[in-house]
């Protein structure tokens, strides 16, 4: 999942939010050296990408657009179940998503010298052009498949990702409810556990 799903499932816990979300911009396994709020948003982050990653039904909507988004598949899943669960966010949050995002951007970062700069710049771009809160649109999707096409180091065809979405809309958002069925659980039992 992308920036919408690694805050949705960061416990409610706004300071987790951002901890995790820098988790992306953390390489290596030694974090010892962090607050340990920050080390729980790094290990919170990896979680949910490796159970993504390989998550069944993900690997199986993965094998079905590959041949249409070679090497990116994987990144437009992640940005396709962001769409999802900002477009359906009242079937998963109590708190709608307009007031959800607008807490979420008004939250002072604890402890942000540990932040990269990348990802300090990153979140003011999201907080300026309202990311969050403009997947739940078409043309938040696709702004977002624009974006991070650009960004990425080899020629890449995200950028059609948005019209692969509405070939395959059905499958996908199959995949998206089969899946959040299976996380919601896993997530629950990880913060009772940790």
């Amino acid at each position: 999942m992308n920036f919408l799903g690694h805050i949705y499932f960061s416990n409610n816990d706004s300071q987790l939010m951002y901890a995790n979300l820098l988790g992306d911009y953390v390489k290596g396994s030694d974090y010892s050296h962090y607050p340990q709020k920050i080390r729980e948003g790094i290990k919170l982050h990896r979680t949910i990408d490796n159970y993504i990653d390989h998550h069944p039904v993900v690997l199986e909507l993965l094998h079905q657009l590959y041949a249409h988004l070679p090497k990116v598949s994987g990144i437009a899943v992640d940005l396709y179940f962001d769409h999802l669960l900002a477009k359906n966010w009242n079937s998963f949050h109590p708190t709608d998503l307009r007031t959800f995002t607008q807490h979420f951007y008004a939250t002072t970062i604890e402890h942000v010298d540990y932040y990269e700069e990348d990802c300090l710049v990153m979140l003011k771009m999201m907080k300026k052009y309202d990311w969050l809160y403009q997947y739940r649109l078409k043309e938040g999707l696709t702004l977002a498949c624009q974006g991070l096409s650009q960004r990425i180091s080899f020629e890449n065809s995200l950028a059609d990702a948005p019209q692969i979405y509405d070939k395959y809309e059905a499958e996908i958002e199959n995949a998206f409810h089969l899946f959040m069925a299976d996380a919601i659980p896993f997530y629950k039992d990880y913060f009772e556990k940790n």
